[in-house]
């Protein structure tokens, strides 16, 4: 009974546990109890999914409205800082400033530097995409320029990018309407609008980058500056000199026209040369300005500085003649004339217009070393031109004057000067002897007057300002002429120095020239160097540099009020 009592008890107790194990068995495939106890579960997960999703979209919102402020991108962006415009003497605009947007990009906040890079590649082909990589991925930095100085076009088409991080900021950009007309004058600037040469060079040196500094260059603020030059004038030199350069096959050339009263530069142009709306990609060779900048032995234009020295110091008269029969010999050197100079006795005024080299060297040795070297430093010649173009050269000369240098500097060898300063010290010979320094500002005869001092005396003044006419009319200048106008002047053809010897093939041609000539209102010097062709199929300054007078005369005296005088033009007998 017990042992049944016992039995029943253990199999009460195992029953009793498999109905337990049962229920909860049961208990789990209940859908209701299921839901019940997975409910929180689903609320927590949805819970976190959301806060992270909500995470997301204030960050989003944070980067599309926060304020591009100094802490946010670097240094604050300076005030723009404009520059005034660059007028010619009748206020036509040479240079102003437009204005402009500069793209860049806060690296810290890119989101695929990769798909950045792409994207503006494909809108600025040139970019280099190794450095803009190297800029979008530092992501330490928070400022990086991208591009400057974009097109409207360009701003557009980089906002449709839709790039994070890449905003633009307000600039200004230098803008020149004629282009190269008148590069070697006004110069360029640099991306930040600063000046790096010609007068846009001059107008920082006058106290604008100060003003810049200070935040004070506004263009409210600014005075136009006003130059010179005629732009009307400008336009024709520069396509004389341009079409001088391909015409004769020449390495370059240039031209300046100088008001002979004021010493106003008018038009000077230098070519090869550059554009200035964008200097970095059309310089090279273009970047000296070899009216200014550059010296050369300017042949036999200089023959003219020293007969004006001959006759100012009374070494030498009008009447008196010299001996051009045979070669100059003067130690292991040799003086040789043209082959169309006479073999004969010449004159005074006919070594001028025959361009003999034994006349002129044998009136320099009774002009004496110190005299010549004496007036030639009165005239500008051996000191550096003062104006206010910052491209300017100091001439050459011989560190020892000796006898054989002197006699080769009488006809155009062993100093080198500028084109420029060659053209000023004309301007005087020719002027009543008053020698004025060259500017690329208005000037007044008043107050010309004050810039001015005498280096030779006026008779000497009209001996030379005669001697001009006789060689347009008669001597290698005739090729210059413009009926009507009466141009006078002296050619110079100068051989190159190639390897250290002369070359027989290669020149430096100029023409020093006036008109009009009985009463110079205008002095213009051009030149042509290395032409491989000329006129007449001929390589001298009579065939290249003399023409590119003429032709500059033929189109630009109506603009500067010089009327046709078609009477008598008699001839100074000597």
């Amino acid at each position: 009974m017990s042992t049944l009592h016992y039995f029943s008890s253990k199999a009460g107790r195992i029953v009793e546990l498999r109905l337990r194990g049962l229920s909860r068995h049961r208990g789990r495939g209940n859908p209701h109890a299921r839901h019940q106890r997975t409910k929180p579960r689903i609320a927590l997960l949805s819970a976190m999914i959301a806060l992270f999703y909500v995470a997301i979209v204030i960050k989003l919102v944070y980067l599309g409205t926060e304020k591009l402020n100094d802490t946010a991108i670097g240094p604050a962006p300076p005030q723009i800082a404009w520059r005034p415009d660059i007028l010619d003497r009748n206020g036509e605009i040479l240079a102003t400033d437009i204005r402009t947007v500069s793209m860049f990009a806060d690296p810290h906040r890119i989101v695929d530097v990769d798909e950045a890079v792409e994207k503006l590649a494909t809108l600025f082909p040139d970019i280099d995409r190794k450095s803009l990589y190297k800029k979008l991925s530092d992501r330490k930095s928070h400022f990086a320029w991208l591009e400057r100085q974009l097109t409207p076009s360009q701003q557009n088409q980089v906002m449709k990018l839709g790039i994070p991080a890449v905003g633009f900021r307000p600039e200004v950009k230098r803008f020149y309407p004629g282009g190269r007309t008148a590069a070697h004058i006004l110069g360029y600037v640099d991306v930040d609008n600063r000046g790096v040469a010609g007068m846009e060079k001059y107008i920082d040196a006058q106290g604008l980058s100060e003003l810049a500094a200070t935040g004070l260059a506004t263009r409210s603020e600014l005075e136009p500056l006003h130059l010179s030059i005629d732009l009307r004038v400008q336009n024709i030199v520069h396509d004389v000199v341009s079409d001088a350069l391909t015409t004769y096959k020449s390495k370059a050339a240039g031209a300046v026209v100088l008001d002979i009263h004021t010493g106003e530069v008018l038009a000077m142009a230098s070519v090869p040369d550059f554009d200035p709306n964008d200097p970095q990609a059309t310089g090279g060779d273009g970047w000296l300005n070899r009216m200014s900048n550059g010296t050369f032995e300017m042949g036999s234009t200089f023959k003219t500085f020293s007969m004006a020295t001959a006759i100012d110091t009374n070494s030498v008269k009008l009447t008196d003649t010299f001996d051009a029969r045979d070669s100059l010999h003067i130690g292991r050197f040799t003086i040789h004339d043209d082959r169309d100079v006479p073999r004969r006795f010449l004159t005074v005024p006919e070594v001028f217009r025959y361009s003999s080299n034994i006349g002129t060297a044998k009136m320099m040795q009774v002009v004496g070393v110190d005299a010549q070297r004496d007036y030639l430093t009165r005239f500008g010649l051996l000191t550096k031109l003062q104006t206010e173009l910052p491209e300017v050269k100091a001439p050459t000369q011989p560190r020892v004057w000796s006898k054989i240098s002197s006699i080769t500097i009488s006809f155009g060898h062993g100093v080198a000067t500028t084109p420029l300063q060659t053209a000023v010290a004309g301007a005087a010979l020719v002027d009543g002897g008053e020698l004025i320094e060259p500017t690329f500002l208005p000037r007044t005869a008043k107050e010309a007057e004050k810039a001015g001092h005498m280096v030779v005396k006026k008779t000497t003044s009209d001996t030379i300002r005669a001697l001009f006419k006789l060689n347009g009319e008669q001597g290698s200048g005739k090729s210059a002429d413009v009926p009507g106008f009466h141009v006078g002047g002296k050619t110079g053809t100068a051989n190159k120095v190639i390897h250290g010897v002369y070359s027989h093939v290669l020149s430096f041609n100029a023409y020093l020239a006036a008109f009009p000539i009985d009463k110079p209102k205008y002095v213009i010097l051009s030149f042509c160097d290395e032409p491989l062709t000329g006129e007449h199929g001929l390589t001298f300054a009579t065939n290249t540099a003399a023409p590119m007078v003429r032709d500059i005369i033929r189109r630009a005296a109506p603009l500067l009020g010089v009327q046709q005088d078609f009477g008598s033009n008699m001839l100074v007998n000597y």
